[in-house]
């Protein structure tokens, strides 16, 4: 058990909406990702989902709101609900992701940002 210092980790990669994990315990998983405009609506029917915007802004959009998190606030998408982060167009924002571990960054969605072994950093 160490300290693991953000910038440094997020200095070791570029591709953006790319999930890097940095932490993995028993129940959890904590990730890094870069990430500009828009994911996907999608769920995660068994397990809650908590982003903290390291760097930035984004929006947390849901059916039938939209919330705006900005740098050094933290939102948690409880399970079943859906939910699309997003940011303005041309503006890379840092989020560290906490989650069950074995959780699919894409919910119940399967497309080209799916992806099913996070690279360790």
């Amino acid at each position: 058990m160490d300290a693991i210092n953000l910038a440094q980790k997020l200095a070791l990669f570029s591709k953006q909406w790319h999930p890097h994990l940095i932490a993995e315990g028993a129940s959890l998983q904590v990730y890094l990702s870069k990430i500009q405009g828009e994911f996907v609506m999608h769920v995660h029917d068994e397990s809650d989902e908590l982003f903290y915007v390291v760097k930035g802004r984004m929006e947390m959009r849901f059916r039938d709101r939209t919330v705006e998190v900005r740098e050094g606030e933290v939102i948690l998408v409880p399970q079943g609900v859906e939910h699309c982060p997003r940011t303005e167009p041309g503006q890379e924002t840092h989020v560290l992701v906490v989650e069950p571990r074995g959780t699919t960054h894409t919910g119940n969605v399967q497309n080209e940002r799916t992806v099913k072994v996070f690279e360790r950093i």
